[in-house]
């Protein structure tokens, strides 16, 4: 991505050194047809002024950068912008993702987890503070296992606790969960149902059914289309519009896009 900035840069200060210090060459040819035929001094010569001109301004180079960076995060935003809205349904009102804070709030914070990863964990209490403080939130959680098989483990023994369960166990077994350290075992987890009130038989062989599968693999699908890669990524919106934001947030940045949205 670097690489590419500075040959865009670089490909921005030449048409600019061009404009500058070109004309007099360019002068000389009367037609598009004549300036492609420009002979090898005429090339050297403008390829020599331009060079001099960014040896002098060698700022141009960094204004350039900055501008194509502008450019690119614009553009990403837009299409960040149409993937969300695209996808509204399934990110905002899927049926079966865990559902907390206001139900009836006027900002939807949907959040892309991975119980391993250690952005999550962090952003864990920053989420809450948000919820909590707030008061106007929904939050929306996709259990979105990437980080391998103990990633998968846990969120299928959440989701299994949330379609035997409900919601209230789902909540405690994802708290639990977030402050775990270490591999998680299957007599691990029978303890947790077990502390729950719930069989703790019932939900081991809810793990690998075919309804926790499919759990899983519409949020998978649907983390492709809006092109997620990484845990945590969020959706922050109102009504069917929101903003990707991708990566670890701390709550000043959170409470900023809140009150954004909401201006």
């Amino acid at each position: 991505m670097v690489r590419q900035s500075l040959f865009a840069a670089l490909i921005a200060a030449t048409a600019l050194g061009g404009g500058i210090l070109a004309g007099p060459v360019l002068a000389q040819s009367s037609s598009p047809a004549t300036a492609s035929a420009m002979g090898e001094a005429e090339r050297e010569a403008f390829r020599g002024e331009v060079r001099a001109y960014l040896m002098e301004h060698p700022e141009v180079i960094f204004e350039a950068v900055a501008e194509y960076e502008r450019q690119q995060q614009a553009a990403q935003a837009d299409m960040d912008l149409a993937l969300v809205q695209i996808n509204a349904e399934d990110i905002f009102r899927d049926g079966h993702s865990w559902v907390a804070g206001n139900p009836e709030g006027d900002i939807t914070l949907v959040e892309f987890m991975d119980y391993r990863c250690g952005y999550c964990r962090r952003a864990q209490p920053a989420v809450m503070d948000l919820i909590g403080s707030d008061g106007n939130i929904r939050l929306v959680v996709k259990e979105f296992p990437i980080l391998g098989p103990q990633s998968e483990v846990m969120s299928r023994f959440a989701v299994a606790v949330q379609q035997v369960g409900g919601d209230e166990p789902y909540g405690r077994v994802h708290d639990a969960l977030m402050a775990w350290e270490g591999d998680i075992t299957p007599e691990d987890l029978r303890g947790i149902a077990g502390d729950l009130g719930l069989d703790a038989d019932q939900v081991m062989a809810e793990m690998s059914g075919d309804a926790v599968t499919a759990v899983l693999r519409a949020n998978h699908e649907l983390a492709q289309r809006l092109q997620i890669s990484g845990t945590p990524t969020f959706v922050m919106g109102e009504g069917d519009d929101g903003e990707l934001l991708r990566g670890y947030m701390p709550l000043e940045q959170m409470q900023a896009v809140v009150t954004r949205l909401r201006s």
